[in-house]
């Protein structure tokens, strides 16, 4: 064996990708990669030693950075407090660098000095770094229509792969694989949370969310007429979807109903507004209109409460007749019960 053996690493950092690498070259040694991981990179410690074996045929050694002498000997001959020497002996030559930095990485060179000549040996530091997101968009709120764009920049060595996708369960897979996600003509069922994701191997992916909120105009999904006896409780349902929440309004004919009126209970929730009867009077019966509305736009839906007879013919019970304020259509009808009783009086006669 030569005087100058080997140029080695001893590194307790267990970053991904961290390691020994011979890369090709020439002469001998041959060139060593050395790969660190500063900062929170790592999860052990984040100290990096650089060792040459050498034998009694060694004179002189030196560590270097680049042209700049660290250590030469037992003396140190740079002002950088974390480079310390950890071993000058016949076998070994080594230093340590404490608490590693990107501005780090670079070449080392071990030079040893023989009676015949010099000899030298040299390791790469690569330093990396694991993702960590300096910027992103804030949560937005937005109409439905309009169109969004987020941003999302991360750092990292090397460099992040950023993703974004949509945290949903129709959701599928990533929709955007940039810094920056377009949505042109956004509708209520891309609202929720968007997570962009950073990684680069080094370590486990980063994530952050934003909040996007989908403004839209109330639509009443259900509205039913419904049939109760006189002196029995009677509840009229009216149910709405609408972001931000809809105001519900009561109307019966044209006079609208107070909170608090006598023997009528209006209680409103986020997504619905039930209007009960305690006990149902002849003047209760008629047609009742819900309104719900929003900044956005309004709609309302009629329907009626009617009398619930002991007959053999049932009162039809289907949808209220419901109007779309927003763009002033009629979606269905539910009035044809009034012909049931006249039909039926009219089949006795004969």
């Amino acid at each position: 064996m030569g005087a100058l053996q080997t140029c080695w690493k001893e590194a307790n950092c267990s970053c991904s990708g961290g390691g020994l690498q011979r890369v090709s070259g020439t002469g001998s040694p041959a060139q060593i990669m050395l790969v660190l991981c500063p900062g929170t990179g790592c999860s052990v410690e984040n100290k990096g030693k650089l060792r040459c074996s050498v034998d009694n045929r060694v004179t002189r050694v030196a560590w270097l950075n680049r042209s700049s002498i660290l250590y030469a000997g037992n003396d140190k001959w740079c002002l950088d407090p974390r480079v310390v020497l950890l071993a000058n002996t016949k076998t070994q030559y080594s230093i340590q660098i404490q608490d590693v930095d990107v501005y780090d990485e670079g070449p080392y060179t071990c030079s040893v000095q023989t009676d015949n000549h010099p000899k030298t040996s040299r390791v790469h530091l690569i330093v990396q770094v694991s993702p960590k997101i300096t910027e992103i968009s804030s949560d937005i709120s937005i109409n439905e229509g309009g169109n969004v764009s987020l941003t999302c920049i991360a750092t990292g060595r090397p460099d992040p792969t950023i993703t974004w996708r949509h945290i949903s369960p129709k959701a599928v897979g990533f929709i955007s694989e940039d810094e920056y996600l377009e949505i042109t003509g956004i509708t209520r069922e891309q609202s929720g949370e968007y997570e962009c994701s950073a990684s680069n191997d080094v370590a486990a992916p980063v994530v952050q969310r934003v909040k996007v909120t989908v403004n839209y105009p109330p639509y009443i999904s259900d509205a039913k007429s419904t049939g109760v006896p006189v002196g029995q409780k009677g509840i009229l349902l009216c149910e709405a979807s609408a972001v931000p929440s809809a105001d519900f309004q009561w109307y019966k004919d044209d006079k609208r109903l107070a909170e608090g009126q006598k023997g009528l209970k209006v209680e409103n929730k986020a997504f619905f507004s039930r209007l009960t009867f305690f006990n149902v009077s002849e003047q209760d019966y008629g047609n009742y209109t819900c309104v719900a509305s929003n900044q956005l736009g309004n709609t309302n839906a009629s329907m009626i409460l009617y009398e619930e007879t002991t007959t053999a013919l049932t009162p039809w019970k289907g949808p209220g007749a419901v109007h779309d304020g927003n763009n002033g259509a009629w979606r269905r009808g539910g009035c044809a019960w009034l012909l049931a009783l006249p039909l039926a009086q009219l089949a006795r006669q004969f």
